[in-house]
């Protein structure tokens, strides 16, 4: 099947690409020098997205389409919700689609490039080589292509909904707000940054999930798919970088940096697995829903509502790999 889905990421996706970046010789023989990094490394000038053309999005929306999939509104079986006017759920639903980028964004900014710039200057005197840091350096670039990309998108919406839909509305990110919370609750500048470490890899190594949401539903407009399924494709690669960079950090840790990583892993999760209605209750209130205050009660208070993002596979996978599987939640 063919449409505006699969055209933004293939026929634009393959054009205009640069030639690869020239990087300084390294020891190829050496065991430090991971495969997966190397290969990665001289893959990102075909496969990360901030390297091909960008297409038109004003092409491909369709405005008979949702701006954001349903099944993802917390309040969405709620009473007081049902029975609002069609307009006001496209509104909803557009708002959705706006809170869900300035998330990304916020967390790529303020969570991922602090942790992926702490790598690329090899803070942790680990001994990163040239490669290593320019795998950093490259993850960093193509973060802050994803925040554009999220902001065009958002752009996007705005200009054919006619909708401010401002996300300087919106509250910063839970998992932003956790993770300023636990790197500043450090006195020790060392102990900070590996905080800051372990929030980059949860959101490194779990984004793909929360990304994923996104996707699959074909009632969505087709230009969120794309951006996100875009996004996505990069996150996959990110993931091996993030955890393959953090394997060599944490075995050269001592004792208690390794613990105080370990209890970042574990704040990280929480925050980004975890449900917080803040941002919906902002926009209840802002688009005036009547009964805004019940309705964020009550879906905060159904014990059976599940969490947005559970897959927390590939951090246990790390952890495994990093020989500390015991020391983490069951649930992850």
């Amino acid at each position: 099947m063919t449409g505006p889905f699969e055209t933004y990421g293939g026929v634009f996706g393959f054009e205009g690409l640069l030639s690869p970046p020239s990087l300084p010789e390294c020891d190829e023989s050496n065991p430090v020098e991971s495969a997966v990094i190397c290969s990665l490394v001289r893959s990102w000038p075909r496969r990360a997205t901030v390297r091909r053309v960008e297409p038109e999005l004003d092409d491909f929306f369709d405005p008979a389409k949702a701006d954001f999939p349903e099944e993802l509104l917390p309040f969405r079986e709620h009473d007081l919700y049902r029975c609002l006017d069609e307009t006001k759920k496209d509104r909803l639903r557009a708002w959705g689609w706006i809170a869900y980028n300035k998330n990304v964004m916020d967390i790529e900014q303020f969570v991922v490039n602090p942790g992926f710039q702490l790598l690329s200057r090899d803070a942790f005197g680990t001994g990163l080589g040239d490669r290593h840091r320019a795998a950093a350096l490259q993850s960093m670039v193509d973060e802050e292509y994803h925040t554009l990309m999220h902001l065009n998108a958002s752009a996007a919406t705005r200009r054919h909904r006619g909708w401010p839909l401002r996300e300087d509305a919106l509250p910063t990110a839970q998992t932003v707000r956790r993770h300023h919370a636990a790197a500043v609750g450090h006195t020790d500048p060392r102990a900070a940054a590996l905080t800051t470490l372990a929030f980059t890899t949860v959101a490194e190594t779990s984004i793909s999930a929360y990304l994923a949401l996104m996707t699959e539903d074909e009632e969505v407009q087709p230009v969120n798919r794309a951006t996100v399924a875009l996004h996505r494709r990069d996150e996959l690669c990110h993931s091996s970088i993030t955890g393959d960079l953090v394997t060599m950090v944490y075995d050269g840790l001592d004792a208690d940096d390794r613990h105080t990583l370990l209890e970042g892993l574990r704040d990280g999760v929480d925050a980004f697995t975890g449900s917080d209605m803040t941002t919906w209750r902002s926009i209840l209130e802002r688009e005036e829903v009547t009964g805004a205050g019940t309705i964020i009660a009550d879906v905060t208070a159904d014990s059976d509502r599940k969490p947005m993002v559970q897959d927390c596979s590939a951090i246990r996978r790390l952890c495994e790999h990093l020989g500390i599987a015991k020391d983490v939640r069951p649930a992850w």
